[in-house]
């Protein structure tokens, strides 16, 4: 099929993208054309007018020779210990945070370009050296090639320079998790845009399931085991159009998949064969690892793993986690407006039958997915469960969906019965009472405050 052709061909664009090797390879490739270049262009260049200039142009042989080798062995000095930077900040970020993490410094650009400038460096110095002549040979001095590769190697200090600063900034926490919650919120920009054009009735969801699920299916297992990167709906929905069926995901972007075990479930009169079961495992992109590309659920995993290991005992840092909930509530604010759930999609200009039905991630699963683990984890930490309730005050305050506002109402309720077991400090306790008293008039439901009562001795007030 054309549709999951081009599909997998985005895929692979993006993987090789987002790859620590291609921009490099880019620009070394960049290097020898240039350094191709600028060697025509002074095998055309006249004599005369480069002895203007004997200060720029003046160096024989043996100088050329040896500023191109000086050059050649600092650039691949310098990017030996580009890469050992990189390599020791991915470690020390994998200790320090989690390394789920680790894709997004081996995609940064600048850590790219930076090993990519030197190494191009080094190349083209050794396609400019290869071509000097001189003594007894046909003597041949490429001045301007000469020239620009000393033109570079001085911007290779500044180049050096700025990428120890930004291996200093890219080990902060505050930039770590701010670049992993500006990636999932371009993802939820792209993923659910505030116009997602038609879908089925919301309110029709329920008929739909309970009519399908009497009907006879066969189910399409998977040819691959590993996490589904992204789907191709556009392609299972050709499909399921063109052969007058119903494809029901049994999996969704993000979840783990095995081999030979259900992926999707073909509901209708239709003999399956061994090419349909290739044409749909086609539409589905399988690997080890998952991506934010299409599931801006894994971003909130990034973000949620960072929390809950600053939460733990041995690393105690209450400072990153409640970051972490900072940024948690910009990416769940930005959901809390947007139409997230879309269940089935059907053909209505042509034939109102259901023909896919999506397995979805929901508004309840991204909030559940970026709390649930953090509150467990902040057992009488009382600066995290204050901002926790006021995350969920935030996030209500985009939002006048019912629906959602019962989500977050229960996500304050569960904060404040944790912090009514396990905050003992009648001091604690009022001020997280405080919070989850501001918190319910942000959604409107002052009744539950009973869900947090205060402690019978009351805090200590000073002169």
């Amino acid at each position: 099929m054309i549709v999951s052709s081009i599909h997998k061909l985005k895929s692979l664009w993006l993987t090789i993208q987002t790859s620590l090797w291609f921009v490099p390879t880019v620009m070394v490739s960049t290097a020898i054309i240039l350094a191709i270049t600028f060697i025509e262009i002074d095998s055309w260049a006249s004599d005369d007018f480069l002895r203007q200039y004997p200060r720029l142009f003046g160096a024989g042989a043996d100088g050329s020779r040896g500023m191109l080798t000086a050059i050649a062995t600092s650039m691949i000095t310098v990017a030996g210990l580009t890469f050992s930077l990189t390599i020791t900040t991915l470690a020390l970020a994998s200790n320090q945070y989690t390394s789920r993490i680790l894709r997004n410094f081996m995609n940064n650009r600048i850590n790219q370009l930076v090993l990519g400038f030197f190494v191009g460096l080094f190349t083209y110095c050794l396609v400019v050296l290869r071509t000097i002549r001189g003594g007894n040979e046909d003597t041949f001095i490429p001045s301007l090639s000469v020239l620009f590769g000393l033109v570079l190697a001085i911007i290779g200090i500044g180049v050096l320079i700025y990428f120890i600063h930004h291996i200093a900034l890219s080990i902060q926490a505050s930039y770590i998790i701010s670049l992993a919650a500006d990636e999932t919120i371009s993802a939820v920009h792209r993923l659910f845009p505030q116009d997602v054009g038609k879908e089925a009735p919301h309110e029709k969801t329920l008929d739909v399931l309970q009519e399908l699920a009497h009907q006879p299916r066969q189910l399409i297992p998977a040819k691959a085991s590993g996490y589904i990167q992204s789907i191709d709906e556009d392609a299972l929905f050709e499909f399921a159009h063109s052969h007058d069926v119903v494809l029901k995901m049994e999996k969704a972007i993000g979840e783990f998949t095995v081999q030979d075990t259900p992926l999707v479930a073909l509901i209708g009169s239709y003999e399956v064969s061994d090419s349909n079961i290739s044409t749909i495992n086609q539409a589905f992109t399988i690997s080890r690892y998952r991506t934010i590309n299409q599931d801006a659920a894994f971003g909130i995993r990034q973000l949620v793993d960072i929390a809950l290991k600053a939460l733990s005992p041995g690393v105690n840092d209450t400072t990153t986690a409640i970051l972490s909930i900072d940024y948690l509530s910009v990416i769940l604010a930005q959901l809390a407006q947007r139409r997230i759930e879309k269940p089935f999609r059907t053909d209505e200009s042509k034939n109102p039958k259901v023909f896919l039905v999506a397995k979805m991630l929901t508004f309840e699963t991204f909030v559940k997915g970026a709390f649930d683990q953090i509150r467990d984890n902040a057992a009488g930490n009382t600066a995290v469960l204050v901002r926790l309730l006021k995350a969920i005050a935030t996030i209500a305050s985009q939002t006048a969906n019912a629906g959602r506002l019962e989500t977050l109402l229960n996500q304050a309720i569960l904060v404040a019965k944790l912090a009514d077991r396990s905050v003992e400090d009648a001091y604690n306790r009022n001020l997280i009472r405080l919070q989850f008293t501001e918190t319910l008039q942000q959604l409107s439901a002052e009744e539950f405050l009973a869900i947090l009562p205060l402690s019978s001795s009351q805090p200590e007030t000073s002169n």
